[in-house]
């Protein structure tokens, strides 16, 4: 990242994606903001197979115990939460891509942000969706420095990193490997510290994903610079 000091706002689908995927940066950027997409409780209370995995019996303690370790996990990195009003796939009540384009470009203009991270998208329906809305808000704002970052755990099933890439080459959207967290003087071995911390607080999502479920966590955070390509974006006759 150019700025000297640069104020993130990372775009996390659900509680834990953001720590688990960017944790270290976090580290040496307090006051970032975090903003989790699917942070709202279903309509009607129910219980799901993750749920249970996680050791819950219904659906609003799910999001009540999620909710209180995220607070945790984000006062270890300093950063503020930002949580908007949509439901988990989970819960059969995915909202459009435009529905999330609107919120996530009005948190954005509300935050003093000037550098922001996205998901790829990879695997999870809920991450494809918050991928697609912010591919679509991007061009508008690609006056702020936009980065992509890999989601821990699903980054490593083979192609989908891949596939993502050549999907934002087809929309006009330039990714450039970069290392956002190669200017900080906070040392490595401190960001990894803080951040095993903060992912220790998701003790109902390690709980789900197992004994060796969450160990991609922990291996070296990769992210994508974005640019948008005019050229390839200008219409026809434009």
């Amino acid at each position: 990242m150019s700025e000297t000091s640069p104020r993130l706002f990372i775009v996390s689908p659900h509680f834990d994606d953001a720590v688990f995927s960017c944790g270290a940066l976090l580290a040496a950027h307090p006051d970032a903001a975090i903003c989790t997409v699917f942070a709202a409780p279903p309509e009607h209370d129910m219980q799901t197979d993750w749920d249970q995995k996680a050791g819950f019996a219904s659906a609003c303690e799910a999001i009540h115990a999620r909710t209180i370790e995220d607070n945790n996990a984000l006062s270890v990195l300093d950063a503020i939460p930002v949580r908007l009003p949509f439901r988990d796939a989970q819960y059969g009540d995915s909202p459009s891509i435009g529905k999330l384009a609107a919120a996530l470009e009005e948190a954005i203009y509300a935050s003093t942000a000037n550098t922001l991270l996205m998901p790829l998208g990879l695997f999870h329906d809920d991450h494809a969706r918050v991928f697609n809305a912010c591919c679509e808000i991007l061009p508008r704002l690609s006056h702020l420095q936009w980065f992509a970052y890999e989601e821990a755990i699903y980054r490593p099933m083979p192609g989908l990193v891949q596939q993502r890439l050549i999907d934002l080459a087809g929309r006009g959207i330039v990714a450039t490997p970069a290392s956002p967290s190669a200017d900080h003087a906070l040392d490595r071995e401190r960001q990894a510290l803080l951040k095993r911390e903060a992912v220790s607080a998701y003790e109902s999502q390690l709980r789900a994903f197992g004994p060796h479920g969450c160990d991609d966590v922990f291996a070296h955070e990769r992210y994508w610079r974005l640019t948008v390509d005019r050229k390839q974006t200008r219409q026809p006759g434009h």
